[in-house]
């Protein structure tokens, strides 16, 4: 049993040797029972970065509704998270239900103000084109304010033609057809995205145990000290 002044161990990694299409960082597709985490994560937003994701001031009460209408049946969510499990940058593809238009998608990231620069919404991008593909999207639309640099620059990058309208701008990028490399790559991608959650997970709940266990030390000595005096 370690002593009170035991440093804690440091959270299990994932092998060096499971990377994925996306590098270093595991983007994991998100379900229907991570709403809260969602939610959690777009209120965690400033105003400013709100605005942009949203093209609008998004109160607290949007933000909610916004969450609840999630269709995760029709669309998919991808997600970042850091070792305490908090997302920390998500992209939302939302594919068309019109008839006309059923191999259409639209694309929206945020990421919150700690993290960025690190390039999480390009490797989100990435990831949204790679499955969009594999789904037989041939067009993906991206709606954006003109003053959101970093999205318009990700999708320019990527080879979308882009056309300003004043304040709004909309970024149009044609995709191949899906291939058994990008089939292949996705699967790979999804499947190192959830072993790196499960060992997140279980590191958790390691260093929770710990920490509840040294309190209770704690306590007790704390309890002898008084006791002798």
């Amino acid at each position: 049993m370690p002593s009170t002044s035991s440093p804690l161990p440091s959270p299990v990694k994932r092998p060096a040797s499971a990377l994925s299409s996306t590098g270093l960082v595991p983007i994991r597709s998100i379900g229907a029972g991570e709403r809260g985490l969602i939610r959690t994560h777009l209120l965690a937003l400033n105003a400013h970065d709100r605005y942009l994701r949203f093209g609008y001031a998004a109160n607290d009460e949007q933000i909610g509704r916004y969450v609840q209408e999630l269709n995760f049946e029709r669309d998919e969510i991808f997600g970042i998270y850091n070792r305490r499990l908090s997302l920390i940058a998500m992209a939302h593809l939302a594919f068309s239900d019109l008839e006309h238009a059923k191999d259409c998608a639209e694309f929206g990231v945020s990421v919150l103000e700690s993290v960025r620069g690190r390039g999480y919404g390009g490797l989100l991008f990435k990831r949204a084109v790679m499955h969009a593909r594999n789904k037989g999207v041939h067009l993906l639309f991206i709606h954006a304010l003109s003053e959101n640099a970093a999205m318009l620059a990700i999708a320019r990058k990527a080879g979308a033609r882009v056309e300003r309208d004043g304040s709004e701008s909309e970024a149009f990028l044609t995709l191949p057809d899906a291939t058994l490399d990008t089939r292949l790559h996705e699967i790979v991608d999804e499947q190192v995205a959830q072993t790196d959650y499960r060992l997140k997970v279980q590191a958790k709940h390691f260093w929770d145990f710990l920490r509840a266990l040294q309190s209770v030390r704690r306590d007790v000595q704390e309890g002898r000290h008084k006791s002798a005096q």
